[in-house]
């Protein structure tokens, strides 16, 4: 565990975008899994599940692309721009955090995705969705930001926050499956 720490320490832009996107393609492993159909029919599987392997891909693309790094350096930024971890300076962060890097990632998550799936109209999950992924988000990020400037080092913040949006991109990738499998 010290090798790993002191690796984590002495590349963390390698460790924590590499940590990061391969938690963001787990999420959507884990939302294929757990939704139990197929991802392209809509259908229910029979004994095991088919795992859309594209998709996934495409998430992973979309987290190492613009996520992992987004959040590599918008953390940083945020701890450049405001130090420490008390009150004031870490409700200040959450502030920003959710003003500004939460409508870039969820866009680019819903963008990126009908852009790699080469959509008619690459903006209609997002049109349909973000407001939903959003306020989510909000509650969701909000708290789990907190936690983050208070207790996790800044080395290790990215790695933290791709373990806390395993949760919230496997809501985002079930919530855009939804409306595939269930049309309106």
């Amino acid at each position: 565990m010290n090798r790993a720490w002191t690796f984590f320490k002495a590349h963390p832009y390698i460790s924590n975008v590499l940590g990061y996107t391969a938690l963001f393609a787990s999420a959507d492993l884990i939302q294929q899994s757990v939704l139990g159909k197929n991802p392209t029919t809509g259908s229910e599987s029979e004994g095991s599940v088919q795992i859309n392997w594209c998709q996934t891909a495409r998430v992973a693309t979309v987290g190492l692309c613009f996520h992992a790094n987004f959040n590599y350096h918008w953390l940083r930024g945020l701890e450049r721009i405001l130090p420490g971890s008390g009150a004031k300076a870490v409700m200040k962060k959450v502030v920003l955090d959710q003003l500004i890097a939460a409508p870039a990632t969820i866009s680019a998550f819903y963008i990126g995705l009908s852009l790699l799936e080469n959509k008619d109209d690459p903006l209609e999950d997002w049109r349909q969705k973000f407001w939903t992924s959003y306020k989510a988000g909000v509650v969701y990020w909000s708290t789990m930001q907190a936690v983050n400037f208070v207790f996790i080092p800044p080395v290790a913040r990215t790695a933290f926050v791709g373990g806390i949006a395993l949760t919230f991109t496997i809501f985002l990738c079930h919530l855009r499956q939804q409306h595939r499998n269930n049309p309106a």
